[in-house]
């Protein structure tokens, strides 16, 4: 392979950094950019980042050299780093990730984070990737969680994930919007958790290209005229299913965090409206009253 035909100067670590970015400088933020490339180097060659500052006068193979090549040219495209290297982390679990599910967020983990200790059942519905259920099994092991989601192909990769984690969730495929499968109708649940689909349409035109090329629409949209449909069944869902003193737990739409707290203390709930790292309305605590 001749890597002049690649616009790549040489296989030396230090210059792939700066050809990735100068390639991209217009695209993404320097700091996003060195990240990016130590989780390319992660990804492609089992580095660490001291292995990456120890080896940056080295240099690499050839073929490993196009694989950096095509990471570049995915990336000019915006697509996500996380669907080129196949994978994220998420409260200390790798997670799986592909075009079937969302890719976990920094404020989705924040909020997994700052949940409290949970002593029973548990139900993450809507689960994707799986990323709530099995962080949420790995620091609860004793704890039973269940997850629940539509799509079948967003379930493999929640399944490929709790093996890989280690993990002991169990996943099922449902309908929030219709109906649940009866193993997940009967129990009742210390810890119902949801991030579900809560984008209104108008809001496509505010969203980055690597969210409206390459994730799920499924795991993303509802209609402007009727938002919450998805926070509507899950609330009256835990009413009925939810232990007395029970939490409910959402991750909300930052401009639609008033109506939907209403909506759930009809529902003879207490909520919270908690802020995420950057400031936004992205998450609520419900409490069951009774």
């Amino acid at each position: 392979m001749n890597t002049t035909n690649l616009h790549i100067p040489s296989n030396k670590v230090r210059d792939i950094e700066r050809y990735i970015l100068a390639e991209l400088h217009d695209l993404y933020p320097e700091a996003e950019l060195k990240q990016m490339t130590r989780m390319l180097f992660e990804a492609f060659l089992g580095w660490t980042t001291v292995d990456f500052l120890l080896h940056r006068e080295g240099t690499i193979n050839q073929s490993d050299l196009l694989r950096f090549h095509w990471a570049v040219e995915d990336l000019k495209k915006q697509r996500p780093i996380q669907h080129i290297i196949g994978h994220t982390h998420f409260c200390d679990c790798r997670i799986e990730v592909s075009p079937d599910v969302l890719i976990p967020r920094p404020e989705t983990e924040e909020i997994v984070q700052n949940l409290p200790h949970i002593e029973g059942p548990i139900l993450d519905l809507c689960t994707g990737s799986g990323c709530i259920a099995i962080a949420l099994s790995k620091n609860n092991p004793s704890v039973e969680v269940l997850g629940v989601d539509i799509s079948q192909q967003a379930l493999a990769v929640a399944q490929r994930n709790n093996e890989a984690n280690h993990t002991q969730a169990t996943f099922y495929q449902g309908d929030v919007l219709g109906t649940l499968p009866q193993p997940v109708c009967s129990r009742t649940y210390s810890l119902i958790i949801s991030n579900p689909p809560y984008v209104m349409r108008s809001e496509a035109a505010q969203m980055e290209k690597n969210v409206l090329d390459y994730e799920p629409g499924l795991a993303l949209w509802v209609d402007d005229n009727d938002p919450l449909p998805f926070y509507r069944a899950i609330t009256s869902f835990a009413a009925a299913h939810l232990r007395q003193g029970g939490l409910l737990v959402f991750e909300i739409n930052q401009h639609l965090g008033r109506e939907t707290a209403a909506m759930i203390e009809q529902h003879g709930f207490e909520c919270t409206i908690h802020d995420d790292f950057r400031g936004n309305p992205r998450s609520i605590l419900a409490t069951k009253k009774n």
